[in-house]
């Protein structure tokens, strides 16, 4: 299968129709066809002209402003979400769904989302094919780029544990066992307490 089969598109020469049907296809792709559509991608827009600056610079009317604000609305609700922010398919939902990705849309989603998007996508706290997604999506890196997650660079090397800045101990919430200490001594109590009166 060539780029064009996979994009499921004809051979064309606009970028913008190349990247619609890469978005398209990428929503409700697995982690392997994201991995061919990606590639296919790649090849499809080496073949096409870069897009002119001034249609991703203009100015935002009334109308795409709101776009990027509800959208800026959903990430940030999606970042407070530990399981929902894992799931790729999640984010493409979000920020693959037009009007949202057109350049000029998503240049100002950016821009407003990179200071914190970025460091966290960057220091390998979200899953690889989060971060290749956001990655991609924004411009920061590219695939081979992308950081490995936090789990991954704990691996059976002993040496990449070195290099690593030691961290601090985690603060661990004690009050729920020693609640239960004293629930358990005041039982014990009861129960011995009852056995030698009499």
């Amino acid at each position: 299968m060539n780029c064009w089969e996979i994009l499921g598109i004809d051979p064309t020469g606009d970028r913008r129709k190349i990247q619609d049907a890469y978005e398209q296809q990428l929503k409700f792709a697995s982690d392997e066809e994201a991995r061919r559509l990606d590639q296919a991608y790649r090849e499809a827009v080496g073949e096409a002209p870069e897009p002119s600056i001034e249609s991703s610079s203009r100015p935002l009317d009334a109308n795409e402003g709101q776009v990027v604000r509800e959208v800026v609305i959903q990430i940030k609700a999606l970042l407070n979400d530990a399981t929902r922010s894992k799931d790729a398919g999640i984010w493409k939902a979000i920020l693959c769904e037009p009007p949202a990705d057109e350049p000029a849309l998503r240049a100002e989603i950016g821009r407003q989302l990179e200071p914190q998007l970025r460091p966290i996508a960057e220091n390998g706290s979200f899953p690889q094919p989060v971060a290749h997604f956001l990655g991609e999506w924004f411009g920061w890196f590219s695939p081979e780029q992308a950081p490995q997650p936090l789990d991954e660079r704990h691996g059976a090397e002993g040496d990449e544990s070195e290099d690593l800045p030691e961290q601090p101990p985690q603060m661990v919430n004690f009050w729920p066992a020693v609640i239960g200490w004293i629930v358990g001594l005041v039982i014990l109590a009861t129960l011995f307490g009852g056995m030698g009166g009499g």
